[in-house]
């Protein structure tokens, strides 16, 4: 992410955080540590929101927007899985008949625990 990238002023929201991670399998990733970063088609979050999870609270670092074709191995590992094979095969058994398109931009949103 370039820091260009990171000034630009943020379009509204298209979905609320409590929406951002609702998968039970992905809620247990990240309360074990193992999920710092979800991506959806558009936008849930504001950078510094809070999203509560099992009574955990996690704040939003970064909003950005990438290109599927750009992920890379870590990204995948961010998003809770071995690698980036292992990360599509999950979202494409998530939606049936959707292609992986590179091209396609997706919201990535990074988040960390908040400290207690």
């Amino acid at each position: 992410m370039t820091s260009n990238q990171e000034n630009q002023a943020l379009p509204p929201k298209t979905c609320t955080i409590d929406r951002l991670i609702t998968i039970p399998a992905d809620i247990e990733k990240v309360l074990q540590g193992k999920k710092r970063a979800t991506r959806r088609n558009g936008r849930y979050a504001d950078i510094g929101e809070t999203m509560t999870l099992e009574d955990h609270q996690f704040i939003i670092d970064k909003v950005y927007q990438q290109k599927l074709g750009e992920l890379t191995d870590e990204d995948a590992i961010k998003e809770g899985y071995a690698d980036l094979e292992a990360y599509k095969e999950a979202i494409l058994s998530l939606h049936p008949g959707m292609p992986w398109i590179p091209k396609m931009q997706v919201w990535v949103h990074e988040f960390s625990p908040v400290s207690k």
